[in-house]
């Protein structure tokens, strides 16, 4: 370290952690043995910038998914774009294996996380819902019957590698069962007398994530469980508050009580338990997000996202070298692109 200078009252310091751009640092303080610096601008063009600041502390010891690998992957839209790509190259998921499961044809229609739970328990544990809950796209009605329920257990049971998204905090219920809805409530069914919204707490989110993650041990101990937060924003917000702040709210509740699972899983964290920064890589890395919608990505930073999980969960062959070039190219077009 040498020292460069002050800044009000705080004396700076030059840094160089290895591999990287020198920092300019207070030196005021003990930092600890755990000191992972935000990149610079210059640092992006670093040859391990996806290791060193994206996927430090997140990767597994190699890759486990294999084309005989049972993936079962649902949750919140961007779910999609992770089946889409992993049969695309060959890989087996749920959609292949049971398509007339709700997993399968309403999976990404499932956005907050008592309806991802709910879906584990019910499966899985025979805990009957509510009724009037379940509702797909053009808002008809789903059933709980036992024909689907043991398909869905069989999936569930079959998977090796479940990958979940998480969608969306704020929620519809009915308060005299208590029961939340997958989506919001048809127009036809809304009773003002019964049904409210709401957005979902931290500790609550928190107890759904930890109740699935529990259920997947219990009954598929052998299966790795993966999370990821979907970038995609709110359509609109139920809240009488700008659709912006109200989007902030509800992915950091979501991404804040993940965070605070994965700190205390202890061992198993990036052994059979894992996060994938789909979130970070679109909110952090480029400069254009989103198509003209605001809310769905541009389709290049997508295809990158699926081929840097493939380099890092799959045994395809990708490497992370390969990554890097994909990266820097595709941040350079996005660059040229958010000028326009």
């Amino acid at each position: 370290m040498t020292i460069l200078g002050s800044f009000g009252r705080q004396e700076t310091l030059t840094h160089t952690p290895k591999g990287e751009i020198a920092k300019s640092i207070g030196s005021s303080f003990f930092r600890g043995e755990n000191c992972n610096f935000n990149p610079y601008l210059k640092d992006h063009h670093s040859p391990d910038f996806l290791e060193r600041f994206l996927l430090r502390g997140w990767m597994p010891d190699e890759p486990s998914i294999d084309r005989d690998t049972r993936i079962t992957a649902f949750g919140s839209c961007f779910a999609e774009n992770i089946t889409n790509h992993l049969r695309g190259i060959g890989y087996t998921t749920s959609k292949d294996r049971a398509p007339d499961i709700y997993l399968s044809s309403m999976g990404e229609g499932l956005v907050n996380v008592h309806s991802l739970l709910g879906q584990l328990e019910w499966a899985l544990e025979g805990v009957e819902p509510p009724d009037g809950l379940w509702h797909g796209y053009k808002a008809e009605q789903y059933g709980a019957t036992e024909t689907v329920r043991t398909r869905t257990r069989s999936a569930l049971l079959d998977t090796q590698f479940f990958i979940i998204t998480l969608g969306l905090s704020e929620v519809w219920y009915d308060e005299q069962t208590g029961g939340v809805f997958w989506r919001a409530v048809p127009v036809e069914h809304y009773d003002p007398g019964r049904h409210r919204f709401r957005v979902c707490s931290m500790a609550e989110t928190k107890a759904a994530l930890l109740r699935i993650h529990e259920l997947v041990r219990r009954h598929v101990p052998d299966a790795k469980l993966l999370f990821t937060l979907s970038p995609v924003p709110l359509a609109a917000t139920f809240r009488p508050v700008g659709c912006i702040s109200a989007n902030s709210a509800s992915k950091a509740i979501l991404r804040a009580a993940l965070d605070e699972m994965l700190r205390e899983a202890g061992p198993c964290l990036n052994r059979d338990l894992f996060y994938w920064p789909s979130y970070e890589i679109i909110t952090d890395l480029f400069f254009s997000r989103y198509e003209q919608d605001g809310r769905h990505p541009h389709r290049p930073i997508i295809q990158f996202i699926m081929r840097l999980f493939e380099a890092v969960h799959c045994r395809s062959g990708t490497s992370l070298r390969e990554m890097t070039e994909l990266y820097q190219q595709t941040r350079k077009a996005n660059a040229e692109l958010a000028l326009r």
